[in-house]
């Protein structure tokens, strides 16, 4: 049986307080920045604002996205 099969049933007989604070830890540890990852999305923010200040990006009102949604 794989270790998380068997971690998955010693956490379903938990309390379901218990079960809410397990999930909470296990997010949590998944929920670490990844530098590179980060360093990526710092690039493309950057070359998106500098293309909007451009001129070059095509943009919508927030007023049309809500007429659309309504």
């Amino acid at each position: 049986m794989l270790e998380s099969t068997k971690l998955h049933q010693q956490a379903s007989q938990l309390p379901p307080l218990e079960k809410l604070r397990l999930a909470e830890l296990l997010l949590t540890d998944l929920d670490k920045p990844d530098p590179e990852i980060t360093e990526i999305w710092k690039e493309e923010a950057q070359k998106r604002w500098q293309a909007y200040k451009n001129g070059e990006l095509k943009t919508t009102s927030y007023e049309s996205v809500m007429k659309k949604y309504r």
